[in-house]
């Protein structure tokens, strides 16, 4: 039964995507079509999953103002715990290879998302921070899984630059989502998975900081994660 969850909450992101894209044809570049787009697809796979979420802290991220948001990235099915956290005039950061996703790739690059090749890490860097421009100039925020790559639930990995290149060049603050550790697993015979815990840290604020900061920055970011990550409650 937990397959069978598994494979319908999948089979409806590119079901619903192509349904959005008419939206997005509609409103093409428009950032906020990322907020509605994932909203929808968290509520929906959370409930082919059968996964609760509890989340504490969501007042802390920032509806005034642009944000640089980070969380910790465990498997692909982050989309769904995640995905109706985004703020206002999200985008986020992909890699290349998710343009070729039938209709979920065309709404991503429709959505203005970031795109970037994992394997070329200073044009990402680059990237990154002439995405500042887009904060400051059009108000836009950045969603990144500083990670950049999947834990698969074994705990915080290091974080990349790019996200703290880009917080600090547009003196954005930095919010942070912490998700528990969580697998593939079901309980009873629905098939329903483990619940999973989301706390949202204050922002950092980054106005004044320099590039000289980021080090600093970075593991600071890292340690306020890791020991919340910690003490996150567990499956229930």
């Amino acid at each position: 039964m937990g397959l069978l969850r598994k494979v319908l909450a999948w089979l409806s992101v590119p079901v619903i995507c192509l349904f959005a894209l008419l939206f997005y044809l509609a409103r093409p570049f428009n950032p906020d079509n990322n907020r509605y787009l994932a909203w929808v697809i968290a509520r929906v796979g959370r409930a082919l999953l059968g996964i609760q979420c509890t989340v504490s802290g969501k007042d802390n991220i920032p509806t005034d103002r642009p944000t640089v948001v980070i969380a910790n990235h465990q498997h692909n099915d982050d989309l769904f715990i995640l995905g109706d956290l985004l703020p206002r005039r999200t985008v986020t950061v992909g890699k290349s290879s998710l343009v070729w996703v039938p209709f979920f790739g065309q709404v991503f690059w429709l959505g203005g998302n970031v795109i970037i090749n994992r394997g070329r890490s200073t044009k990402a860097v680059a990237v990154m921070r002439a995405t500042a421009n887009a904060i400051r100039e059009e108000r836009k925020s950045l969603w990144v899984f500083p990670e950049g790559t999947r834990s698969r639930g074994r705990g915080l990995q290091s974080f990349k630059k790019g996200a703290f290149h880009s917080a600090v060049a547009a003196g954005a603050p930095i919010t942070m989502i912490c998700v528990s550790p969580y697998h593939d697993k079901t309980s009873g015979w629905s098939g329903r998975r483990e619940s999973v815990s989301i706390r949202v840290l204050p922002p950092v604020e980054t106005d004044g900081l320099t590039s000289d900061d980021i080090p600093n920055l970075m593991r600071d970011c890292h340690e306020a994660m890791q020991k919340t990550i910690e003490t996150l409650p567990t499956s229930s």
